[in-house]
């Protein structure tokens, strides 16, 4: 025995403190790290599980259903109600369901924007004028300079652009969503023309309406959504509103 031993036992051995007897220790409750709370579903609203597909057919439903106040020569209620159904599913998705907000945009998307709008409405005004305003004096009967620029500015994109580009372009392939805003629009204007009559104008206005709604679901994604409201209202006013009062 060297003078550095300790004779004496350990009087407090490690296993006075384990109750289990060479069993891992615990630590005191009060050291211990809390358990991980359970994740709770989010909470997700009405409008973001339910179907899309029942706002466009409701949509459709207004419109069709609203077609004898057609020959009254006043088309702007069975527009507003029409568009409005429309408005109302992208808002409340937009506000309380989960279509993106529109962020802090990028400049040179709002140029693209107004770019593909040109790129596509002054065309069709070059080529498509000596129709487009009889066609659009049918489709917008006698209103007055600031009707018709409501609705083209703020009514028809607003709605168009939250329900087709939004709800439906994040939940749909991009044919399909051409398809159903083209339809849309066929069964919104189309009634207004008279087709029998003038059946030329009615294949050059599906077609133009056709042209229009790809152009808007391009832009989409391409540039995000606020291009294409751009887009729209930007190629409303060349395609819709200078032919009117030009004609």
């Amino acid at each position: 025995m060297t003078p550095y031993d300790d004779p004496s036992p350990d009087p407090y051995p490690e296993s006075a403190y384990d109750d289990s007897h060479g069993e891992p220790y615990d630590e005191p409750y009060d050291q211990q790290e809390p358990p991980d709370e359970p994740e709770l579903p989010l909470r997700q609203y009405r409008s973001t599980t339910g179907d899309p597909t029942f706002g466009f057919l409701l949509a459709l439903a207004v419109s069709i259903g609203l077609a004898p106040l057609i020959g009254t020569g006043d088309p702007a209620l069975r527009y507003t109600l029409s568009w409005g159904v429309l408005a109302v599913f992208g808002v409340t998705a937009w506000l309380l369901g989960n279509l993106r907000p529109i962020g802090r945009e990028n400049p040179e998307n709002v140029v693209w924007g107004v770019g593909f709008g040109l790129l596509i409405g002054v065309p069709v005004l070059l080529f498509g004028s000596g129709l487009l305003g009889g066609a659009v004096r049918r489709m917008f009967g006698d209103m007055t300079a600031g009707e018709l620029l409501a609705f083209l500015v703020f009514v028809m994109p607003l709605a168009e652009t939250l329900f087709f580009r939004g709800i439906l372009h994040g939940s749909r392939a991009f044919w399909m969503v051409a398809i159903m805003s083209a339809f849309w629009s066929f069964i919104l204007y189309l009634p207004l023309l008279d087709i029998a009559a003038f059946p030329l104008v009615a294949v050059i206005i599906t077609l133009m309406l056709v042209l229009l709604n790809i152009m808007y679901g391009y832009v989409r994604t391409r540039n995000g959504m606020a291009a294409a409201w751009i887009t729209q209202i930007v190629a409303n006013i060349v395609v819709f509103f200078v032919p009117y009062f030009t004609s």
